[in-house]
């Protein structure tokens, strides 16, 4: 696959993303990141060296120091800086990860999209993690719909204050976006 020469130094995901929309084009970027969500990363090993650099070289290596799973975290975090509809099912897919910072970045790019998680997301309303559960509570509140008040209200007795706070803020999105009392 032709990409474009990953810059020295440590740029940033926006920086890396943009040279690769340049390059490939927006549709066919945000392809290119949804397949890490998909696929082995060694399918994908020039994206995952671009996008990686030496994290990437690991994970094709020997995935000792960065696990294999990371490929699809940069997968899902890509989605934050290109997009195409095309790749909404995969990203629907990722919410079920078995690792919590993939499905933690697939809610992130259904609430920027105001994609329809769902009961996915709900799922993930009761995660361990409050950064998990925050998340999905934004995503709830940008894409959820009426049968998930109940879930979104219940995350403002959470112990974690950024979760209420999330919460709060989900719940009052989705009175505007429902109609809601």
């Amino acid at each position: 696959m032709d990409l474009p020469l990953r810059p020295d130094g440590h740029p940033s995901p926006r920086q890396l993303l943009a040279l690769l929309e340049a390059h490939v084009g927006t549709a066919r970027a945000a392809q290119l990141c949804a397949d890490l969500l998909d696929d082995d990363p060694h399918e994908h090993a020039g994206l995952v060296v671009f996008l990686g650099g030496h994290a990437g070289r690991s994970i094709l290596d020997d995935g000792t120091s960065w696990k294999p799973y990371w490929a699809r975290v940069w997968g899902a975090r890509g989605l934050l800086y290109v997009w195409d509809d095309r790749v909404i099912p995969a990203v629907l897919s990722g919410l079920r990860d078995d690792v919590w910072r993939v499905a933690e970045g697939c809610l992130r790019v259904c609430a920027l999209h105001e994609l329809p998680g769902g009961d996915d997301a709900a799922a993930l309303t009761v995660h361990e993690l409050p950064r998990v559960r925050a998340a999905a509570l934004r995503s709830l509140g940008a894409a959820g719909d009426v049968e998930h008040a109940a879930v979104v209200e219940a995350g403002l007795d959470d112990e974690s204050e950024e979760v209420r706070r999330s919460a709060a803020r989900a719940l009052d999105q989705m009175r505007l976006r429902l109609d809601l009392p």
